[in-house]
């Protein structure tokens, strides 16, 4: 029976062709030829939240309580037409989709769980995935850019709403949207 040997030290050659072994199996030629790029935005949400054809409706909340913005639980489903400039009939850049949640209990932070999904000749068919919590009566939200498909696969950055104009009576809100993602 051959006797049973200690094991062999790591010496700092092996270590060294360990590590060089390590880094070469995660090393991907693409992430040094393509370096992310930075792309900066500016939409024009167009948020219509009454009359037959709006944009952004309440579907749940809690039982007993109104619908509202400032009603802590109000949840809200929002399609709403994005463009080029807050002129609604500005050229289409696309559609914001998604959830908003009144998520504090004073009902002055909402989360928000939306895609702007592109239909613009430079953009089509990509999406930009947005999701955070803000202050919703701050005049500038800013929430994370988390993620995004085609043109924004790998996209991560913020982005910032302001409300450029509001109509309570009519119920039609114009909010512009700064985006800046870095993607690739």
């Amino acid at each position: 029976m051959a006797p049973i040997s200690a094991p062999k030290t790591l010496t700092f050659p092996r270590l060294f062709l360990l590590f060089t072994i390590s880094i070469l199996m995660h090393y991907h030629p693409s992430e040094a030829t393509h370096p992310p790029q930075t792309t900066e935005m500016v939409l024009y949400f167009q948020d219509f939240a009454t009359g037959p054809n709006a944009t952004l409706l309440p579907v749940a909340g809690i039982a007993g309580k109104l619908w509202t913005f400032s009603q802590f639980g109000t949840v809200f489903v929002t399609d709403d037409f994005i463009t080029e400039t807050p002129d609604p009939d500005s050229p289409l850049v696309g559609r914001g989709q998604g959830v908003y949640v009144t998520s504090a209990l004073d009902g002055s932070s909402t989360h928000v769980a939306f895609s702007i999904v592109f239909a613009n000749r430079a953009y089509n068919g990509s999406t930009l995935q947005i999701q955070g919590t803000g202050k919703q009566f701050e005049a500038v939200r800013e929430y994370s850019v988390v993620g995004g498909t085609r043109k924004f696969r790998f996209a991560q950055g913020y982005t910032t709403f302001e409300t450029v104009s509001a109509d309570v009576r009519r119920g039609y809100s114009v909010i512009r949207c700064n985006v800046t993602v870095r993607s690739g």
